[in-house]
């Protein structure tokens, strides 16, 4: 398809996407990312759970959604390495999406992969970027 949306329909479908987000979580596993948001957890490993606020998101602009405060995981639940997340809605089941875990140019950036049980994981920034196609 050669479908492109502008900036206001981008917009306007990241606010629909990050708005299910409010109250959400931000799971952090290590392991191999699972194919897609609809593939089941396999053997990752939960690592820490973070909280949205509500609202997760300002308006977005320009297609791009930033992230307001996000509650730190003060006891991350097991140690490894951190390489991919998932994004839940408040209920904790319903999956939105998922992404790469890195120190740089992963969707999510962490000062460090290494997390260890018991520590604490902290996100200051976050933003959700709708594609133009």
């Amino acid at each position: 398809m050669a479908i492109t949306l502008s900036n206001t329909a981008r917009s306007a479908a990241a606010d629909a996407v990050v708005d299910l987000a409010d109250g959400g979580y931000i799971r952090i596993y290590d392991g191999t990312q699972a194919a897609n948001p609809n593939t089941a957890i396999g053997s990752q490993v939960l690592l820490a759970e973070l909280t949205f606020g509500t609202p997760a998101f300002g308006a977005a602009s320009n297609g791009v959604a930033t992230a307001n405060a996000i509650t730190q995981d003060a006891s991350a639940n097991n140690s490894g390495t951190a390489t991919w997340f998932r994004v839940l809605q408040s209920n904790g089941t319903t999956v939105l999406w998922d992404g790469t875990v890195s120190t740089s140019g992963a969707d999510l950036n962490l000062n460090s992969t290494s997390i260890v049980s018991g520590g604490t994981v902290s996100i200051t920034s976050m933003t959700y970027t709708q594609p133009e196609s």
